[in-house]
């Protein structure tokens, strides 16, 4: 009985990092299109409660911005770019880095975005 105590403990233990983790701050971002084409920029993300944020994208010569919430080892955001809505939904890796699927409203597809801390 002692060993599974220490087992659930260290397996409990692991999984802490993740979710005290702040995900506040700048990011580099590297993502692809709907096509399969690459992009890049900066993102930031500014924490407004424990649960929820603003967040800003500079990709290229665009801009979006738009809110996000945290759940556990999840974080979503929806965005505006221009005259378009879209909605990202990333996993908060354990090194901090953010890997995301994304899309816009009313198009068939989807992007990838990946956002890695800058330290």
């Amino acid at each position: 009985m002692k060993k599974y105590a220490i087992a659930l403990a260290l397996l409990t233990g692991f999984s802490l990092p993740v979710a005290a983790q702040s995900i506040g701050g700048q990011y580099r971002v590297e993502g692809t299109n709907f096509d399969g084409s690459p992009y890049s920029g900066q993102a930031e993300i500014i924490l407004t409660s424990d649960t929820s944020c603003d967040i800003r994208w500079i990709t290229n010569s665009t801009e979006a911005g738009g809110i996000c919430m945290r759940n556990d080892n999840s974080f979503a955001a929806g965005y505006k770019l221009g005259d378009e809505i879209g909605l990202v939904i990333y996993k908060i890796m354990p090194d901090g880095t953010l890997n995301g699927l994304w899309t816009i409203a009313g198009k068939s597809g989807a992007g990838t975005e990946v956002l890695i801390p800058v330290r």
